[in-house]
């Protein structure tokens, strides 16, 4: 089911997107870097809106005991309502993309960790204001193929993360296909796609930068320059 939203995304509008879905664990290496199970069919969480950082708008934010980590990812924004899209219908899927834009999906690993070993959700590792950073919109026609762009973040000038997205498990159809059997998405909706190896620590002080390249040509409206800064808020992880 697919119903259409005219005009390309806005920043302002991002701010409002109805959700932000994120897939988990689409890339092996990163699968195999963070010791996790490969999935069987692809695996999501939802990060609130309120995390967005658009450009401009100042730092990362590190709350207190945390450690942050960056994972760079290719973003979705729809401009279609799916419902029980099917996962072969891969013009149905790219169709129903307005637009893209470049995110880093921060999270707090040591909140991660230990979600994960006593069975928790991940909301508060992936959830804090400024966790996810975003580029400007980027227009279609600027990534004719998103299964074949390459993906890069440096800390400091140095690269720490720099791969294909061809080398995701689950590709857009199946990710589109596989959300929209369990939960309707909307025009406006962002789904990030995954992160491919190398994520890693940031602290304050740090500056991120990370872009795409098309056929070895960095698109300009992809860059990301943001620096990271430690909490003054009353935020202090301890164990649940």
């Amino acid at each position: 089911m697919l119903t259409l939203r005219r005009g390309l995304a806005t920043m302002a509008s991002l701010k409002k997107a109805g959700k932000v879905v994120c897939i988990g664990r689409n890339y092996a290496d990163h699968i195999t870097e963070l010791n996790s199970a490969r999935p069987k069919q692809p695996f999501y969480f939802l990060k609130p809106t309120t995390s967005i950082l658009l450009p401009g708008d100042g730092p990362v934010i590190r709350p207190k005991g945390v450690d942050l980590h960056y994972e760079v990812e290719l973003a979705l924004i729809l401009g279609k309502r799916l419902k029980d899209l099917d996962a072969k219908d891969e013009k149905a899927a790219l169709d129903a993309i307005e637009s893209y834009a470049l995110s880093i999906d921060m999270t707090g690993r040591n909140v991660q960790n230990e979600a994960k070993k006593k069975g928790l959700p991940w909301s508060i590792a992936k959830g804090f204001d400024t966790f996810l950073p975003l580029s400007q919109v980027i227009e279609k026609s600027k990534i004719p193929d998103p299964h074949n762009i390459e993906l890069y973040l440096t800390v400091n000038n140095e690269v720490r993360q720099n791969d294909s997205t061809n080398l995701m498990l689950f590709q857009i159809p199946t990710l589109l296909s596989e959300i929209s059997k369990v939960m309707t998405l909307e025009a406006g909706d962002i789904v990030l796609t995954g992160t491919p190896k190398g994520v890693g620590p940031v602290v304050p002080g740090d500056v991120m930068r990370a872009g795409i390249r098309v056929d070895g040509k960095e698109i300009e409206e992809a860059k990301i320059e943001v620096n990271v800064e430690e909490s003054p808020g009353a935020y202090q992880y301890a164990e649940t």
